[in-house]
């Protein structure tokens, strides 16, 4: 899918900025005041925009994200204006129009699609305006430059939890019967993952050890229909299932929805992604298997640089920021990137979780999770 170098982007090669991560319940806009060094925004610095891309599938975006990518922008001394498309291509361009039109410096998109993504990077650089893709590439476009996490490595820290999780809940069964339960087709993320599951999977789905009932993405990341598929598959299958793939938090929980109503929650090792609280207590419940924990702040700090280098002009800069590639197949080509390592998160250290300021304790540690909390030092 795609050639990359593998000099992964870690904490300590100072593309990361101390930025401490919001939780859940932090809200972020666009009037906090910050550092101001390159002129241009009504604050005094260049005016950057950022579009997200929705709330209703992950509280990553609104809870996380957004307030992260504002300190971090700020103190490049940038002017960041950050709004959400709700997931709604249209209104998605209506907010690039606006963009545009405002004369920013750098556009930053995570996009609902690709074919709107690639839509917007075009319109923008026509005007001069340096693109970056966050967290998303989008296929076919235009933008010169992409920041996220090695998607395809996300993927495989998936495929091996679930081994793991199969090992320890249904230790010995052959095959193992396997539903996956993937991200929309229209995200090359989703397309990512799943890859990087079957570097893993497919083997074992070749030897026979485990089974591979059906494999389904949902379109949109929609949850509720990510529920309602997962239990006809689980149903057309005299309700039997070993292992759950679910390509994030949201996913997941819909899955264990399921598994609730046939007694099944806790006896099948579900796989997630993202880190949300919800996810995190899911793990901590032992209903869900694993998450994958992205560390929001050091992709917000190293879009930030890039943003600020590009803001200068200063393309030299930029590019040895972006010292990864990313393939493009439906635009042939190779963008410049800045791949950033997750971290796989079970229930023995989803302390690493908090300690990193990504949740806070109280967030994670409810009713139901409280004595697990505090069995594993979580406060």
């Amino acid at each position: 899918m795609r050639s990359r170098s593998l000099a992964l982007i870690a904490v300590g090669t100072g593309l990361a900025v101390a930025v401490t991560a919001c939780g859940a319940n932090t809200s972020g806009g666009g009037s906090t005041p910050g550092s101001t060094t390159t002129p241009g925004g009504p604050d005094g610095g260049a005016q950057v925009g950022v579009i997200l891309p929705e709330t209703a599938t992950s509280a990553r975006w609104e809870s996380f994200d957004k307030p992260i990518l504002e300190k971090a922008l700020r103190a490049e001394g940038l002017d960041p204006d950050i709004q959400n498309a709700q997931g709604d291509v249209q209104k998605f361009s209506t907010l690039a129009d606006g963009m545009i039109n405002a004369g920013v410096k750098v556009l930053i998109i995570a996009a609902p699609n690709s074919e709107v993504g690639a839509s917007v990077a075009r319109k923008a650089e026509s005007q001069g305006i340096q693109v970056i893709d966050y967290d998303r590439l989008n296929l076919g476009g235009s933008s010169q430059y992409y920041v996220s996490f090695d998607n395809v490595k996300v993927g495989a820290l998936q495929g091996q939890g679930l081994v793991e999780g199969l090992a320890k809940l249904a230790p010995g069964k052959k095959p193992a019967e396997v539903i996956e339960i993937e991200g929309a087709p229209t995200d090359n993320n989703a397309t990512l993952f799943s890859q990087g599951q079957r570097e893993v999977l497919q083997p074992r789905y070749d030897s026979g050890d485990l089974a591979l009932v059906q494999s389904q993405p949902i379109e949109g990341w929609d949850n509720q229909k990510g529920g309602t598929t997962f239990e006809q598959i689980l149903t057309g299958n005299g309700q039997r299932v070993d292992g759950v793939v679910a390509a994030n938090d949201g996913l997941a929980g819909a899955v264990i929805t399921v598994l609730k109503k046939f007694g099944l929650n806790g006896k099948v090792p579900v796989t997630g992604q993202d880190a949300t609280p919800e996810g995190l207590q899911a793990v901590l419940r032992g209903d869900q298997y694993m998450t994958v924990f992205k560390p929001i702040t050091e992709e917000a700090g190293a879009t930030a640089k890039l943003a600020a280098a590009l803001a200068r002009n200063d393309t030299a800069a930029a590019d040895a920021l972006a010292t990864a590639t990313s393939e493009d197949p439906k635009g042939n080509r190779k963008v410049k990137s800045v791949l950033l390592t997750a971290q796989p998160i079970t229930r023995d250290n989803v302390k690493v979780v908090v300690d990193a300021g990504f949740v806070k304790a109280s967030e994670i540690c409810v009713a139901d999770t409280r004595a697990a909390c505090a069995e594993l030092g979580i406060k």
